[in-house]
């Protein structure tokens, strides 16, 4: 088994700190994105949408897109539990991961790759204005969280969760997206300081 990893890329990210939360260590393949290696044969032959991460099992079974890979170590390795526990609980983090991947990642993301001049050899056509557009959509949806989080520790109930690992990750990206937390969503900021303060979150 082999992880083709991508470094601080979020979705590689991702998959690195859902791993770490569970004692897992996996072979990494390291790709260097900067290099545009994720878009050469070996990854291509993998996946050929080009993306990282990729994990290649031992029979050559490969498998793709982040929550996909995290799912499959959960399978394996239920505890601790990072996708929600009986029905509802599943149920709650599956809500919450979609929100917070739908809401906030996606809009970051979007921000990062039609704004940031270094993206432009990635993102074809880059629009900026595409990019404009999805700041204020990020923030709104930290209104909403903020809130959320007035009433628990973690962003599906109390337990931390792979909506917590996404949340953590989206936050953080938008350093380089241009975007700022505003000083006011305090329960935001008090929660993305307790995740970044995980060890798993250096992985």
């Amino acid at each position: 088994m082999k992880l083709y990893d991508g470094g601080r890329a979020p979705n590689p990210r991702r998959v690195r700190i859902f791993l770490a939360e569970k004692g897992i260590s996996v072979p990494l393949v390291p790709v260097d994105m900067g290099a545009m290696e994720h878009r050469g044969g070996a990854v291509a032959e993998r996946n050929p949408l080009r993306r990282l991460p990729v994990l290649e099992l031992d029979d050559g079974t490969v498998l793709c897109e982040s929550v996909a890979i995290c799912r499959y170590f959960e399978e394996l390795h239920p505890e601790p539990a990072l996708f929600g526990r009986g029905a509802l609980g599943k149920a709650q983090v599956e809500m919450w991961q979609r929100r917070i991947e739908f809401n906030l990642y996606l809009p970051v993301s979007y921000a990062f790759r039609h704004i940031h001049p270094a993206m432009k050899e990635w993102e074809i056509p880059q629009v900026p204005e595409w990019g404009e557009v999805n700041k204020p959509k990020a923030l709104d949806f930290l209104v909403l969280l903020d809130a959320e989080l007035a009433l628990r520790e973690f962003a599906a109930g109390d337990e931390f969760s792979i909506a917590d690992i996404t949340g953590l990750v989206a936050i953080d990206f938008m350093k380089p997206a241009r975007i700022t937390v505003p000083d006011e969503l305090t329960n935001v900021i008090r929660w993305h300081r307790a995740l970044a303060a995980r060890p798993s979150a250096s992985a």
